[in-house]
């Protein structure tokens, strides 16, 4: 393992290329994916945690004994071997036995787990005094065995170390470019990498993605890019074509062909180059539809050959593939009347404020409350619509919203006033100015309004008769209550605004029912005592006439007794 693993070293600031922002580091290695960086620069833990941080990575963690030939590495060839830098393990404030939490003694760490298979400990404390945090771990040559192997020491966290320790992890990492020896200005190529994390140098084993290579003579500036589908990164430019063959073949998937001093890279037969001009459409693996960005057109004629073709709206490319967005507002001038904002593959029309924009033309905006007939105030809504809306206090009427009417959902509201004459003040329906210019609730229930009602209730600006469930049932006589008896409207005192100007009018009872049978018979037989009230009374004048005592109970007895027998026989089925 060790074999792959190359000290980096810095390169001249002679190479030209651009200070980094943070500390270049004194050393770095590169393990597959994982990247590994010495940095010299007296900090607190907390410090150097950070400094990791804006590089896009941590402080570095030990978990191996590889990580440890890592740091071995590092240290041979900087030279300060008594020196303490931080790594990332820390343990948390609090007290604890640390013979209790296995190798890493209770420390943790910067990326929050305590997983290891190595330790490295200076001083084991087989005391049991406990150990108290928060406390940060340095690691130091000068205190290593005869292993030579650096050793773990904890730290004051605020206390400021030599250096640190960084790690970062890529998804991808290039090879060093490949230099062909053959090349007539092979003996004097220099290549200067630099990787993401500010090491710089022109010895590495392996680049992670986002590294640049810089390589003289031949003016070549590449990057190290992951290939959606590949396994490994390689390395490319933005600008299409191939670049000088001797460094990397050129970039080309296939042939480098330089000849005049301009290469190119070449395909095998019915193969056609792609976007990149440097890969190839191999048969029967794209379609040409694959090779363009928008449109690909077959050349019969030629083998292999398209040519590509964009939208309206957009132009190809440099590469003569892909396909760029058209700025219609720069090249075609007074496309719009005011404003001309440019889209992706077109563009847009747009008015100053205070403008709308109509059938193409920027018309000065009307406002939708001209020549309105709101009673109370007009309220825009968007550009063509409005509302009426009233003082507080009232509401819409429903069936002509452009008038307003007073509205009250509690038991006492403000009165309606007028300003110049306050003794003339309004109420809405179902309230009584009172004292204070209030109105006030009328209960209508007070007024026995609901004589025939199990219950009444009195609502704001109206009430409810309650009646029994089994009242008016259809085809039988009953009393004057409705089931719910809703006076002025429909309102049922819910709170909501009243439905219409008159919905406030107080209501009458319902129209009578069918009537209860047991009220029939009552009114019966009460009209029967009355016809034979009057017949006795008729007798007893006729009496004081002089008619004689067998005519009298002829007229006055027979019709009598005939209509008493007439209700007995009428009460008989009631009481069958």
């Amino acid at each position: 393992m060790l074999q792959v693993l190359l000290f980096s070293v810095l390169a001249p600031a002679t190479l030209g290329l651009p200070a980094p922002l943070e500390p270049q580091p004194h050393g770095s290695q590169c393990v597959e994916h994982d990247c590994f960086a010495l940095f010299r620069r007296p900090t607190t833990f907390l410090a150097a945690s950070q400094a990791c941080e804006r590089l896009q990575g941590h402080l570095m963690t030990v978990r191996s004994s590889v990580a440890a030939d890592v740091i071995s590495l590092l240290l041979s060839g900087d030279g300060g071997d008594g020196s303490r830098l931080w790594i990332g393990l820390q343990l948390p404030p609090g007290c604890g036995d640390p013979r209790r939490f296995g190798p890493l003694r209770g420390f943790q760490w910067v990326t929050g787990d305590n997983r290891t298979s190595y330790s490295r400990w200076a001083r084991l404390h087989e005391d049991p005094a406990p150990l108290c945090g928060p406390l940060c771990v340095a690691v130091s040559a000068a205190g290593a065995p005869a292993s030579g192997e650096p050793v773990w020491e904890e730290q004051q966290c605020a206390t400021e170390a030599d250096g640190f320790f960084c790690e970062f992890h890529f998804v991808a990492s290039c090879r060093p470019l490949a230099v062909e020896s053959s090349a007539p200005a092979a003996a004097s190529v220099s290549v200067a990498y630099s990787t993401p994390f500010a090491a710089r140098g022109s010895d590495f084993q392996a680049l992670p993605v986002g590294s640049s290579a810089a390589v003289a003579p031949f003016r070549v500036e590449l990057v190290c890019e992951e290939r959606p589908g590949e396994a490994e990164a390689r390395w490319s430019r933005e600008v299409p074509g191939a670049w000088d063959c001797s460094v990397e073949n050129g970039g080309c998937q296939y042939t480098c062909n330089q000849s005049a001093g301009a290469s190119r890279c070449l395909c095998p037969a019915d193969s056609a180059l792609m976007a990149d001009g440097r890969s190839c459409a191999m048969p029967g693996k794209h379609s040409c539809d694959e090779l363009c960005e928008h449109f690909c057109v077959r050349n019969p004629d030629v083998p292999g050959g398209y040519s590509c073709m964009c939208e309206t709206g957009y132009q190809l490319a440099a590469d003569q593939h892909r396909c760029e967005d058209v700025d219609d507002c720069m090249q075609v001038s007074s496309l719009c009347p005011q404003l001309c904002v440019n889209t992706e593959g077109g563009f847009e029309c747009q008015c100053h404020p205070g403008y709308d924009l109509v059938d193409g033309e920027c018309l000065e905006s009307v406002d939708p409350c001209i020549g309105t007939n709101c009673e109370y105030q007009c309220q825009p809504v968007g550009h063509t619509n409005y509302q009426c809306v009233c003082a507080e206090g009232f509401v819409p009427i429903a069936h002509d919203p452009h008038r307003c009417q007073m509205f009250c959902n509690t038991t006492s509201c403000p009165a309606d006033c007028d300003p110049n004459n306050p003794a003339t003040c309004q109420c809405p329906e179902g309230y009584i100015l009172d004292e204070g210019f209030k109105c006030t609730d009328i209960d209508e229930c007070d007024n026995d309004i609901c004589p025939d009602a199990t219950e009444c209730r009195n609502l704001p600006g109206t009430y409810q008769c309650i009646c029994e469930p089994d009242s008016a049932p259809a085809g039988q006589a009953g009393t004057d209550c409705d089931p719910i008896n809703v006076s002025r409207g429909d309102e049922v005192g819910s709170g909501e605004p009243p439905v219409s100007p008159t919905s406030g009018a107080t209501s009458s009872p319902s129209p009578v029912g069918s009537v209860h049978s047991g009220v029939l018979i009552g009114i019966s037989i009460a009209s029967l005592s009355l016809v034979v009230a009057l017949l006795a009374l008729l007798c007893h004048l006729r009496k004081k006439q002089g008619a004689t005592r067998a005519e009298l109970e002829y007229k006055c007895g027979a019709p009598a007794k005939e209509v008493l027998q007439h209700v007995r026989t009428e009460q008989m089925p009631q009481k069958l």
